[in-house]
């Protein structure tokens, strides 16, 4: 048996969704740990794509179990449109979909508070999606939350609603001069969507408990990426979950030593959506260039994602901090055409090397990548199922990204659609997979 992290090793928009699409057949159960509708997974099968914003991309195998665990926050409304969604495509929920009495949910509230405070920041805006994420955890780490189970006990939610509204409204008035919240109607819309989250709604703990004693395989999904986490990626600009490995445990209440293999995933290149340092980001029209080969703009909001190139830096200290045991590295072909691509193998920072990742913010936004230029291949990739096919220096490019992050490559992205995917099968992780 063997339960996996999937884990992004950058900014995010990686290609999580692919790689959970493609390794589901070696796996039962699909489990998304941390993060709210502002992340998007995507997965193109034929001239068919998914977006899947809350449920995992396993539920697109119809074998395959998806949890939906206490680490996420959940917008209630918007999860009953991502499950009608699917079921108008035919795809099966009941029984197969399972969400965590324990999950907070997002209301009405935390949208206002989120955008109100965006506003109120200007220049320095986190540069949000205006889903209420950040407020909704603000709340669960307040103990001031809503959580699924507290839908089936009506005088407990009324209770903790028209509580919370009252304090919002404070803020939204005092603070922000907006217009203020109608508690009863906030009430009222979450009461007509409970009997129908209630048939998903599961001790997910102790289901996965369950499974995993059944002898089920467990692949644990993560949003976001470890730049982004909390507490490990460029605070203040960052997300408001655990999006590292570590967050599988704490996000699904499986125990740390069933875990037995994180798999980190980056892009040839690197993107970031939003605000915050970016080291490596191309500020001139080759970023657009890439941009738009690569497709570059937000699953969940349509933004235009920023461009850079791959920084080895950020990609050793997402192997550290997440115990990565091997790569797999997506969108090979978006650089098929470049003359010269150059790798960021450190930073210096007032003409010192640095050692480690700092934690500043603006020391982050202030250091001088370090490069290494490396020769493009100028030939397609696209579509390339064996290493063997890749151009030699295209092979060369990748060998060179797996000495200087000092992690083994086990998955090479040539395309958007299962099929264009080569598998390094003698990666030392295909060995946990059984």
């Amino acid at each position: 048996m063997s339960n996996m992290v999937i884990v992004g090793a950058q900014w995010g928009d990686e290609g999580k969704g692919k790689m959970v699409d493609l390794l589901c057949d070696r796996f039962d159960v699909v489990a998304r740990y941390q993060g709210g509708h502002n992340a998007g997974h995507t997965v193109r099968i034929g001239d068919r794509q998914f977006v899947m914003h809350l449920i995992p991309t396993g539920i697109l195998h119809p074998d395959k179990e998806c949890v939906i665990g206490n680490g996420v926050v959940i917008d209630p409304e918007y999860l009953l449109n991502e499950i009608s969604q699917l079921e108008a495509l035919g795809i099966s929920l009941r029984g197969r979909l399972f969400i965590s009495t324990r999950a907070h949910l997002i209301l009405a509230y935390h949208r206002a508070i989120e955008v109100a405070t965006e506003r109120a920041l200007g220049d320095k805006k986190i540069g949000t999606t205006f889903r209420g994420i950040g407020p909704c955890y603000e709340d669960k780490a307040a103990r001031s939350g809503v959580r699924v189970c507290d839908l089936f006990h009506p005088e407990v939610l009324r209770e903790r609603i028209f509580e919370n509204v009252k304090t919002k409204n404070a803020l939204l008035t005092t603070l922000y001069q907006a217009e203020p919240l109608d508690a009863q109607a906030i009430l009222d819309q979450v009461m007509a969507l409970v009997e129908k989250l209630k048939p998903y709604a599961t001790d997910t703990a102790a289901w996965l408990a369950g499974a995993m004693k059944a002898g089920k395989r467990i692949l644990f999904e993560g949003a976001q990426a470890i730049m982004l986490d909390l507490d490990h990626g460029t605070y203040p600009f960052v997300t408001s979950s655990s999006a590292g490995a570590g967050g599988a445990c704490t996000g699904t209440g499986v125990p740390p030593t069933r875990i037995d293999g994180v798999i980190g995933v980056a892009k040839a290149y690197a993107t970031r959506v939003g605000g915050g340092p970016f080291p490596t980001e191309i500020k001139t029209p080759l970023g657009e260039q890439i941009r738009q080969r690569g497709g570059e703009y937000g699953a969940s909001t349509g933004r235009p994602r920023r461009c850079g190139w791959f920084d080895v830096p950020a990609a050793r200290y997402a192997g550290r901090i997440n115990g990565i045991d091997a790569l797999a590295i997506t969108k090979i072909d978006v650089l098929d055409t470049l003359e010269e691509i150059p790798i960021c193998s450190g930073y210096r920072y007032r003409n010192s090397d640095l050692k480690e990742m700092p934690c500043e913010s603006s020391v982050l936004e202030n250091v001088e990548p370090v490069y290494r230029v490396f020769p493009g291949w100028q030939s397609p990739t696209l579509g390339l199922t064996s290493r063997e096919a890749l151009p030699q220096k295209a092979q060369d490019y990748l060998l060179a990204l797996s000495e200087l992050t000092e992690m083994e490559i086990a998955m090479i992205s040539t395309g958007p659609e299962r099929n264009q995917t080569i598998l390094l099968h003698e990666a030392k992780i295909f060995g946990l997979m059984v």
